[in-house]
C-alpha cells in the first residue's frame, strides 16, 4: 500500500508538469483546431419546377418538397422542419407554413396547394411563381437554419361547391307563400381556403345556359339555405313561367373568395308549379319629404296603396286605393314594387305605363284609386263619415258630409295622417256603416266607385269594402270610431264608448283628486266634433294622461309628442301605448283642449 501511494503521487506530478509545460502551445494553436458546429443548413429541392393542378388533382399529390439532413447531434426523429410558401418577391413576409417532425420531405395535394395560392390572391387559371424555403431546428427551436429558396411556377384552378336540393319538384300556392318550400344544400367551395367565401344562387329558365341569370344572395361560409314557396314562385316567374303554370328552373351556386376567385357548381333542375303573386303598388311623388312620407320621388320610401281584397270579386291584383294628404300642386305616380321598373301615370282617368305625372292643385286629403284590369284611375276627395239608421245621417249618403264626418289625425308635420280617420257620434239602433262619398256604391267595381265599410266582428276586426253593416251599440249613446288602414295588409276599425274623458295622473292640484285614481279624477266637457275641454290647476313637471272612463281598462290617450312641455303648443297623442304627458314646468291653472278628430292636445 505504501509503495502504491508513492507511485500515484509520482504519476500525478508528471501529468501536472506536462500540462504546465504545454499550456502556451494550446493557446497559440487553437485557431488551427477543427470547429464542429451544431448542424448545417438544409438544402431544399422539389420534384417539379412547374405545377398546374386541375380539379381531378384535388386529393392527389402534385408537388413534393425534400431537404437534406442538417446533421444535428441528437435523435433525428425529433428534428423540426418548417416549410414556408409565399408569393415570389415577398421575402416570406406572410408565408403559409407547414411543420414536419423527423421526416425529410412533405407533399401537397392539388387542393392544399390551390388553397394556399388563392389565399395569396393568385388569379384562377393564370400562371404565377411562388417561393419556398425550409427552416430546420431542434424540437425546442434551438439551432435554427434556413435553407436555400426555390421558385416554382404554378397555376390555380376553380374548386366549386357541389349543389343539390331537398326536392326536385315543388307546388307553390299564395296562402302558403311564407311556408318553407325546400332546402338548397351544398359542399364548401375552395375547401381549405382560410378566408371568407360568399355564395350566390343563380337561376334561369332551363336551357338558357345562364346567359343573364337572376341571383339570390346566400351569405358567407354557409352550406344550406331554405326558400319559401313565395321565393320559389318568384324564381319561376322571373324565369318566364307564368302564374298558374308548371315549368323547370335551373339553379347553380356561384362561390367567390375574398380575393375575387369565382367557381360555379353543378346545375340542378327544379320543377315548379307557380301561382299569381301579390302585386304591391306604391305612391312616389313630390309630396313625400314635406309630409313625412320618405324622400321625394323615391319608391323605396313611398306609402303603399291598400289592396282591395273583396273575396270572389275579381279585385285581387287589380284594385288599389289609399287616403293620402297632398300639399298644393303635388305630383306623383304609381309604381309596381319599390322601384321604377314598372310605373304608371295618366290623364283623364286613363292609366298608362310610364305616363304623365298625376297632379293635384289644391292641398287636402285625396282618395287615390287604381284599377289595373282596365287601366283606369280616380282621384277624389279623401273622407270618411257615419251613415245608417243608427246615425244622425240616416241611410242617406248626401246627408253625411260635413256634419257626420270623421276627422283626420295630424302628423308631426301638421298634415293629415295617411289612411286614418277618427270620429265621435251618437248611435241609436238601425245599423250603420262608414262611407267615403255622398252616394252609395253601385257594385260597378270601377275606380271611382264609392267605398262603404262594415263588419260583423268586434273591435279591431278587419273591414270589408261594401260589406255587411256594423252591429248596433248597446247601450245607445256616444261612441268613438276609428277607421285604421295604416297597415295596408290589415285595415281594421277601433270602437269604444265616448261618454266621458278624464284627466288622470299625479300632476293634478285639486281637492279630492287622488294620484292616478280614475274615480276621483276630473272629467272634461265634450263640446262636439271630437273636442273635449277642461280648466284645471296643475302641479309643475308631473305626469297626466287621458282616460275615457272611470276605471282603468277604458280607452286612453298618451303622449306622442316626445315629452313636449311648452305651453300653448299643439301636441300629438296616441292610443296604442306610450309615455304619459308631462305637465308644464310652472304650476298654475291651465285650460286643456283635447281634439280626438285631429288626435291633438293643447295646454294653454
Amino acid at each position: 500500500m505504501k509503495y502504491f501511494s508513492k507511485l500515484l503521487v509520482a504519476v500525478l506530478g508528471s501529468v501536472a508538469l506536462f500540462s504546465a509545460c504545454s499550456k502556451i502551445d494550446v493557446l497559440e494553436n487553437a485557431e488551427n483546431l477543427p470547429l464542429y458546429k451544431e448542424g448545417f443548413s438544409p438544402a431544399l429541392t422539389s420534384d417539379v419546377a412547374v405545377v398546374s393542378p386541375v380539379l381531378a388533382d384535388t386529393s392527389r399529390s402534385v408537388i413534393t418538397f425534400s431537404w437534406t439532413f442538417p446533421k444535428y447531434a441528437s435523435d433525428s426523429a425529433t428534428f423540426k422542419y418548417i416549410l414556408q410558401i409565399d408569393s415570389a418577391g415577398k421575402n416570406f413576409s406572410s408565408p403559409a407554413s407547414r411543420t414536419v417532425i423527423g421526416a425529410l420531405k412533405t407533399s401537397y395535394t392539388g387542393r392544399e396547394l390551390n388553397a394556399i395560392l388563392l389565399q395569396k390572391g393568385y388569379a384562377l387559371g393564370v400562371t404565377n411563381s411562388f417561393e419556398a424555403r425550409v427552416i430546420s431546428s431542434y424540437n425546442n427551436n434551438n439551432e435554427r437554419y434556413t435553407s436555400n429558396v426555390i421558385k416554382i411556377s404554378a397555376k390555380t384552378y376553380a374548386d366549386p361547391a357541389i349543389l343539390w336540393s331537398s326536392l326536385s319538384s315543388v307546388v307553390c300556392t299564395l296562402p302558403n307563400a311564407n311556408v318553407k318550400s325546400l332546402d338548397f344544400l351544398w359542399t364548401s367551395a375552395f375547401l381549405g381556403y382560410a378566408n371568407v367565401v360568399s355564395y350566390e344562387l343563380q337561376y334561369d329558365s332551363a336551357g338558357k345556359n345562364f346567359v343573364a341569370p337572376f341571383t339570390i344572395s346566400m351569405g358567407s361560409n354557409i352550406n344550406i339555405k331554405a326558400l319559401t314557396q313565395g321565393e320559389m314562385n318568384q324564381t319561376a316567374l322571373n324565369s318566364g313561367i307564368p302564374g298558374g303554370n308548371t315549368g323547370k328552373v335551373e339553379y347553380r351556386l356561384k362561390a367567390t373568395t375574398a380575393q375575387g376567385a369565382v367557381a360555379y357548381s353543378n346545375v340542378i333542375n327544379v320543377t315548379i308549379q307557380s301561382y299569381f303573386p301579390i302585386l304591391r303598388l306604391y305612391l312616389p311623388g313630390s309630396y313625400q319629404a314635406a309630409t313625412g312620407n320618405g324622400n321625394n320621388w323615391d319608391p323605396a320610401t313611398a306609402p303603399e296603396l291598400i289592396r282591395d281584397l273583396r273575396p270572389g270579386s275579381g279585385t285581387f291584383n287589380s284594385m288599389y286605393y289609399a287616403y293620402v294628404y297632398m300639399p298644393a300642386n303635388s305630383e306623383f305616380k304609381v309604381t309596381v314594387g319599390r322601384d321604377w321598373a314598372v310605373n304608371y301615370g295618366g290623364s283623364g282617368g286613363t292609366l298608362s305605363p310610364g305616363g304623365a305625372n298625376f297632379a293635384v292643385a289644391v292641398a287636402g286629403v285625396y282618395r287615390i284609386s287604381i284599377k289595373l284590369s282596365n287601366m283606369t284611375y280616380d282621384i277624389s276627395t279623401g273622407r270618411m263619415g257615419f251613415v245608417g239608421g243608427a246615425t244622425g245621417a240616416g241611410w242617406n249618403p248626401p246627408g253625411v258630409f260635413p256634419n257626420y264626418a270623421l276627422g283626420n289625425p295630424v302628423t308631426a308635420q301638421g298634415f293629415a295622417t295617411n289612411n286614418l280617420f277618427v270620429g265621435l257620434t251618437n248611435f241609436t239602433s238601425g245599423g250603420w256603416k262608414l262611407i267615403d262619398n255622398n252616394q252609395w256604391d253601385n257594385g260597378s267595381q270601377s275606380a271611382n266607385e264609392t267605398h262603404s265599410y262594415g263588419s260583423t266582428g268586434g273591435d279591431q276586426s278587419p273591414l270589408s269594402i261594401n260589406g255587411p253593416n256594423f252591429n248596433d251599440y248597446s247601450p245607445a249613446g256616444r261612441y268613438r270610431v276609428i277607421w285604421d288602414g295604416r297597415d295596408p295588409n290589415n285595415v281594421i276599425y277601433w270602437t269604444s264608448p265616448a261618454t266621458e274623458m278624464r284627466v288622470v295622473g299625479n300632476g293634478i292640484n285639486q281637492a279630492g283628486v287622488n294620484d292616478w285614481d280614475p274615480p276621483t279624477s276630473p272629467q272634461m266637457t265634450y263640446t262636439g266634433n271630437g273636442v273635449w275641454t277642461i280648466t284645471i290647476t296643475l302641479k309643475s313637471d308631473k305626469e297626466i294622461k287621458f282616460l275615457a272612463g272611470n276605471a282603468w281598462g277604458a280607452f286612453d290617450y298618451e303622449d306622442n309628442s316626445g315629452g313636449n312641455q311648452t305651453v300653448g303648443t299643439t301636441m300629438r297623442m296616441k292610443w296604442e301605448g306610450g309615455s304619459n304627458f308631462k305637465t308644464p314646468l310652472a304650476a298654475g291653472t291651465y285650460t286643456i283642449t283635447l281634439d280626438e278628430n285631429k288626435q291633438t292636445v293643447r295646454i294653454n
